[in-house]
């Protein structure tokens, strides 16, 4: 059986070093907030048939030092940038339109700053309303302990995820909140799986204490875990290898599924321990 329990100030000084970098960072650099969040131009170029994005992108940047561009469907590019002036637009539409014969603008769309504003609010709420909902469900499903440590978790991933990106400055767009919900998601069901077996193992070791119930619990899943992170992982890897549009994506989500597998088995189960021994002390001073 794996002494996990035993070792909690380990795996909490190993996530508070990291969560410490990250808000550092974010105290000095912040967040590099999208063009879904901040406004700005969106502009789609039809190429009209296979393009070397990087030929597209060396003349984007002449003219959008801050652009994002993603291909899509092979054979289309759009281009974001929060500080593209009308005549920036015009001259960098026309040096690609004379690179690239055949090619035209199928789109063009501003975003206010206001309308980003909005957008990062809601992105925002989603988020909380996710994690107070999944609170609720696992405070009615087992216990409000649980429900507590599985929020706690969850809050160490975000963290986490935000010390990604902001460490290396990725851009917080549409994607962002899509990583962290996928996260998050991924995060309560690893977290649900022990939590299931620690409630089921409650039936059959009486005798033993709450860490060496939770201990057997994480031991148990253990290699469950492993397997199913090492699935996700492959295909998030394929992903950022095949398919570049979405790098930004695929780079925090690996570094977030991981975190997620971690503070399901490192971070989770031991604060239940603490919890429930916290409150077996507190019943025990009150009966003297």
């Amino acid at each position: 059986m794996l002494k996990i329990i035993e070792k909690t100030k380990i795996w909490f000084a190993i996530s508070g070093i990291i969560i410490l970098i990250g808000m550092v960072s974010l105290a000095t650099k912040g967040l590099d907030y999208g063009l879904d969040f901040k406004g700005g131009t969106v502009i789609e170029i039809n190429m009209n048939k296979s393009f070397d994005k990087d030929q597209v992108d060396e003349i984007v940047k002449k003219y959008a030092p801050d652009y994002q561009s993603n291909k899509v469907n092979n054979t289309s590019i759009e281009i974001k940038s929060a500080n593209l002036t009308n005549e920036g637009i015009n001259s960098m539409v026309k040096e690609i339109t004379t690179t690239f014969k055949g090619s035209a603008v199928t789109n063009q769309e501003n975003i206010g700053a206001s309308i980003g504003k909005e957008t990062r609010n809601k992105a925002f709420q989603a988020v909380i309303i996710a994690a107070v909902a999944m609170l609720i469900y696992v405070g009615i499903r087992f216990e409000f302990k649980f429900g507590v440590a599985a929020i706690l978790s969850l809050v160490h991933d975000v963290l986490i995820m935000l010390t990604v990106y902001s460490v290396f400055q990725i851009p917080v767009d549409s994607m962002f909140i899509a990583a962290i919900l996928t996260v998050i998601g991924y995060s309560i069901n690893d977290t649900i799986v022990v939590f299931d077996r620690i409630r089921e193992n409650q039936k059959y070791m009486r005798k033993s204490n709450v860490t060496e119930l939770a201990d057997a619990s994480i031991t148990q899943t253990m290699t469950r875990s492993i397997n199913t992170v090492l699935t996700v992982l492959i295909t998030l890897i394929s992903v950022y290898i095949f398919v570049p549009s979405l790098d930004n994506f695929a780079k925090p989500l690996l570094v977030g599924i991981i975190s997620g597998c971690y503070s399901s088995i490192f971070i989770a189960s031991p604060f239940w321990v603490i919890f429930k021994n916290h409150a077996a002390k507190k019943k025990l001073a009150i009966s003297k």
